[in-house]
């Protein structure tokens, strides 16, 4: 996996950030392999996470947090902000960030789960395009990297234009264009009705979560059709839901009859199979580009264009 292509590897080399602004790592031996890797692979690592300064569920404090996603913004050396993990924590520290800031550095911010409340933050106030995808912890931390994930991930940061292939059954048969958005379901709902939350109309909008069961997925997803979101899309794309557990109570209530039921009851296309969420085979998206859909019964494709990429990152530094 050699992340940087062959011109940029011939003229200079990745500035890599990486940022704290949630949990903390948990295996500081296997954070610096990953960083040994990077750098192997032509990358030149700000570390801005420091292990002992962690606070409770933290990284640091909110104040140290927040800092540390700012210092990397300003820092000319950088071309990617890659957030170290998820958990818990972005959520404090959103009104200290000064998004304009973010936005006119030029930087392209990536993470997932948690960071989904910086990607629609950023959106929100500024309609700059962020990045979900990998993060360090464990995406490049775990001992079974994932070929798919690290290819996709340099694959659409290099762009210009990115696509994602995947096979489904049962999917609606569609052609759509619109703003790809969204991330994390449970952060995705968290943010409504505050400054952070995008208006977004037309969107293919993407989800993902994990350890929710059936109903709380299809509750959240309720809420947003209640609130006035999911009317105003053109499609729902649903990724990876994992890790929960079905109990007697549920008499037949899996996955599969939520899915059934939100697609005879949500007034948009309702698709399934985006290789996206907490597994290790996940892809990498811009959100806030240009997006086009096409859907047959057992497969999709998903273009993506009119995103940032690392040669405009490098023009602003």
């Amino acid at each position: 996996m050699h992340p940087i292509n062959q011109q940029n590897s011939q003229t200079q080399k990745i500035g890599l950030a990486i940022v704290a602004p949630g949990g903390y790592a948990p295996d500081d031996g296997a954070l610096e392999n990953a960083i040994s890797m990077l750098e192997a692979q032509g990358c030149c690592v700000h570390n801005y996470y420091e292990s002992e300064r962690k606070y409770q569920r933290f990284a640091a404090t909110d104040t140290a947090r927040a800092a540390q996603l700012m210092a990397a913004a300003v820092n000319p050396e950088v071309h990617i902000v890659i957030a170290l993990r998820g958990s818990y924590g972005m959520s404090r520290i959103l009104p200290a960030l000064d998004f304009k800031k973010l936005t006119a550095s030029g930087k392209l911010f990536v993470g997932y789960s948690d960071f989904t409340a910086f990607n629609l933050g950023l959106l929100a106030q500024t309609g700059a395009i962020s990045f979900t995808g990998p993060m360090i912890c464990d995406d490049f931390t775990r001992p079974d990297l994932s070929q798919f994930t690290h290819q996709n991930f340099w694959q659409c940061l290099n762009g210009p234009t990115h696509k994602i292939s995947a096979q489904s059954d049962n999917n609606p048969v569609l052609d759509v264009s619109g703003i790809l958005w969204g991330g994390n379901l449970t952060m995705l709902t968290h943010l409504i009705g505050t400054p952070y939350f995008p208006q977004i109309d037309d969107g293919i909008l993407f989800v993902e979560d994990v350890g929710e069961h059936p109903y709380r997925i299809e509750r959240m997803l309720l809420q947003l059709l209640h609130a006035g979101v999911l009317g105003r899309q053109q499609a729902v794309l649903l990724g990876d839901f994992s890790q929960y557990r079905l109990g007697q109570y549920d008499n037949g209530y899996d996955f599969d009859s939520m899915l059934s039921f939100l697609r005879g009851y949500l007034p948009v296309p309702v698709l399934t199979g985006l290789p996206f969420g907490h597994i290790p085979d996940k892809a990498t998206l811009p959100i806030g580009c240009i997006a086009h859909l096409t859907s047959q019964k057992t497969s999709f494709q998903l273009r993506m264009s009119g995103y940032p990429t690392l040669l405009s990152a490098d023009e602003n530094r």
